[in-house]
């Protein structure tokens, strides 16, 4: 039997999970039992899988013989499909080089709650529901799914055809996990209202039908009688008029994971403000003085790249500094490597990257202004040369201050979101961020020079939203990756749709995973 344990957010204990069924003698199980789990991008989900030899009808796992443990991170079983994790068991020693055994792991999506459908309704001979001599009804309709206590709840409304008696409604796409919770039996009630500027809405009439009906298509086993309740008992009523399908298509939607499993590669830059309002490194108060734990450049860096490296083959990190007079000249840059390699910006893996950073602090001088565009414009220059949906490209800016160079900035952004390209942008301190806030464009889009961005690709968080007195600093590290990278898959999701780039095919290479010793407390 292979049990499965979860860490829960934030905390640092294992809590089981889940249990597969027992297999009689042997010793190459393949387990029937599937694990449902919800996939969070923005989390470090860790994962333990324990193996037992159950020898009876006990459910105590201490009753049973314990073969081996291995665990990893969600993460790294989605970006690579399939994982082979060898199992370890410090209470156990084997003679020679005689091996536990391993546990290979397969992940995949339910597709079925992916895809979307694609419909348009007419209407015929709707009955007239306002009294003057000339007038005609202002028809709408209203889909609800049916719930599991018998209750309808509205999933969508169509717009309002204005004075006619036989409308025909613009198509409209809506996910068929929104449209009957990916049920194609579940009941779906479509209701036509008459529309009213002071807002009391009509009922003209109301139909039943299913996902499944739908799918049949245009025809007139699609033509539905609309029916008002209030006069159905009457022998004179027959109908309020006909609702028709006229356009029927399920259409496949692309998901986070589809493109992640077909090879897709994130990278992620690391930008680092070494502005003067930062103070003086040599400083406790300095927010670059680098002491016995970490500081709060530091603490993002940890926060955000655990995170990302799970989906970076290679973890090689490039990470770029502004702000600071470089050596050997002392001039001013808002574009230098942090490592101090003038032809090589990559730092091996997270470790890498601190160390390049902290060595970096002991070599430049803080100076001015706080200019984003030039790191914006370095890694935009990549990411146009990788538009074909294999690579997808995050840059992360740690920042203290008031952004100088505004209009140059918005400018990068606006052409930026063309490009497979998002930024995060992490304030770092107690500035004034308002200028942040207005590149966070979730609600008016950013427009430069008479254009405007075709999306959002921005997302800003000040890390002190995060940090309390009494808050464990490796929990305000987790709660910042978790807001900072939530709107990641649906960037990476809205630059492929964009460009009708559809995912490869799922890689189909077993990646073994070495132990992670930190992962394998000694007991559950």
């Amino acid at each position: 039997m292979c049990v499965t344990f979860i860490q829960p957010f934030g905390e640092n204990r294992w809590v089981e999970y889940h249990r597969t069924e027992v297999i009689d003698n042997c010793h190459d199980p393949e387990f029937a039992s599937k694990i449902l789990m919800a996939y969070r991008f923005e989390e470090q989900q860790y994962i333990k899988f324990e193996v037992y030899d159950v020898d009876s009808a006990s459910s105590n796992l201490s009753d049973h013989d314990f073969l081996g443990r291995a665990s990893c991170t969600l993460a790294q079983i989605v970006s690579s499909g399939k994982v082979e994790l060898p199992l370890s068991n410090t209470e156990l020693s084997l003679p020679g080089d005689r091996k536990l055994g391993s546990v290979v792991v397969v992940a995949e999506e339910l597709a079925a709650l992916k895809d979307e459908v694609a419909l348009q309704f007419s209407g015929h001979q709707l009955e007239k529901k306002d009294w003057w001599w000339f007038s005609k009804s202002d028809p709408f309709l209203v889909l609800s799914k049916v719930t599991e206590s018998g209750a309808y709840t509205v999933v969508h409304r169509t717009e309002v055809v204005k004075r006619s008696l036989d409308p025909r409604w613009r198509k409209f796409s809506i996910p068929v996990r929104l449209l009957c919770n990916g049920d194609y039996d579940r009941s779906i009630k479509i209701t036509c209202c008459d529309w009213n500027s002071s807002g009391e809405e009509k009922l003209i009439g109301e139909c039943h039908t299913t996902l499944k009906k739908l799918s049949e298509g245009a025809s007139p086993a699609n033509h539905y009688r609309l029916v008002n309740p209030q006069k159905a008992s009457k022998s004179s009523y027959k109908s309020s008029g006909e609702i028709r399908l006229e356009y029927f298509e399920i259409r496949k939607i692309h998901s986070f994971m589809d493109y992640i499993r077909g090879g897709m590669q994130l990278h992620c830059t690391f930008a680092i403000d070494f502005t003067a309002s930062n103070g003086d490194p040599t400083l406790p108060a300095s927010l670059h003085h680098v002491g016995p734990s970490p500081n709060l450049y530091e603490q993002a860096i940890l926060a955000v790249g655990t995170i990302v490296q799970d989906y970076d083959s290679d973890k090689m990190f490039p990470v770029l500094g502004f702000g600071a007079r470089i050596p050997p000249t002392g001039h001013v840059s808002h574009e230098f490597f942090v490592n101090m390699d003038p032809t090589n910006p990559y730092c091996r893996g997270i470790e890498g990257v601190l160390a390049a950073y902290r060595s970096c602090i002991q070599q430049v001088q803080l100076f001015g202004p706080t200019n984003f565009a030039p790191v914006i414009n370095h890694i935009a220059r990549f990411a146009a040369t990788y538009r074909d949906g294999s690579n997808y490209f995050i840059l992360l800016i740690l920042t203290d201050g008031v952004i100088t160079d505004m209009p140059q900035t918005t400018q990068a952004l606006v052409e930026a979101s063309m490009l497979p390209m998002s930024l995060i942008i992490v304030g770092i301190g107690k500035a004034d961020f308002t200028a942040m806030e207005t590149l966070d464009a979730d609600t008016v889009p950013l427009q430069s020079g008479g254009r405007r961005a075709s999306r959002d690709i921005v997302q800003f968080v000040p890390f002190s939203k995060f940090l309390g007195v009494d808050r464990d600093p490796a929990v305000a590290r987790m709660r910042l990756a978790q807001e900072v990278l939530a709107e990641i898959p649906t960037q990476v999701v809205s630059y492929m749709k964009a460009n009708s780039l559809a995912p490869r095919p799922p890689l189909q290479d077993i990646v073994v995973l070495p132990p992670d010793p930190t992962l394998l407390p000694a007991t559950s």
